[in-house]
């Protein structure tokens, strides 16, 4: 009689153990929310302050405050309150803001270190998401870390994939942000 009941709860260890594994998989490698967005930065180059979204505010010795620094702008960080689009249009109407930094991070190859939030206000979402990670920007497609979120996207973590979508010389540019979050509440 021990023996049969000790059998029986071998095997319904057994198959309860290997069950979570399939389900943990499956969760793994499906979103439960995907979203893609605009943002649109214009670096201030001393002669558009009425429409930049983005200052230098450290400069190495070799650099300046209104022109990115050479040797891959390396030393330069500049912080950005950028506007958020669902399309690729500069005049679309605005969704929230992208708000961080991003300071350029390596004298040989031209790289980025990012920390971000989008914040939204609008009648479709409420709260943040909140990103960091390395910006190899001659990459065509880059992945940074979905780290948290507030309000709609409370405690959400996951993969964003930004592309550079635009730029115009070294005074704005535009990166599509596909946001594909595994941890939604």
């Amino acid at each position: 009689m021990k023996l049969t009941t000790v059998l029986f709860l071998l095997l319904l260890v057994s198959v309860g153990s290997s069950a979570a594994p399939s389900r943990w998989r499956k969760r793994v490698h499906e979103p439960c929310k995907r979203l893609v967005f605009y943002f649109h930065d214009v670096i201030y180059n001393g002669q558009n302050a009425q429409n930049a979204t983005s200052a230098i505010v450290g400069a190495p010795s070799w650099g300046n405050n209104t022109i990115l620094a050479g040797q891959n702008h390396f030393g330069d960080v500049v912080v950005f309150d950028d506007p958020i689009t669902m399309d690729n249009n500069f005049h679309s109407p605005s969704v929230g803001r992208a708000q961080g930094f991003y300071l350029y991070d390596k004298r040989d190859i031209f790289t980025a270190w990012l920390g971000f939030s989008f914040v939204f206000n609008s009648t479709e979402h409420k709260g943040t998401i909140n990103f960091a990670g390395a910006d190899p920007l001659m990459n065509k497609t880059r992945d940074i870390s979905v780290i948290g979120g507030t309000g709609d996207f409370f405690m959400t973590r996951g993969i964003a994939t930004i592309m550079t979508d635009a730029f115009e010389g070294e005074v704005y540019f535009r990166l599509r942000v596909d946001i594909k979050l595994y941890e939604c509440w």
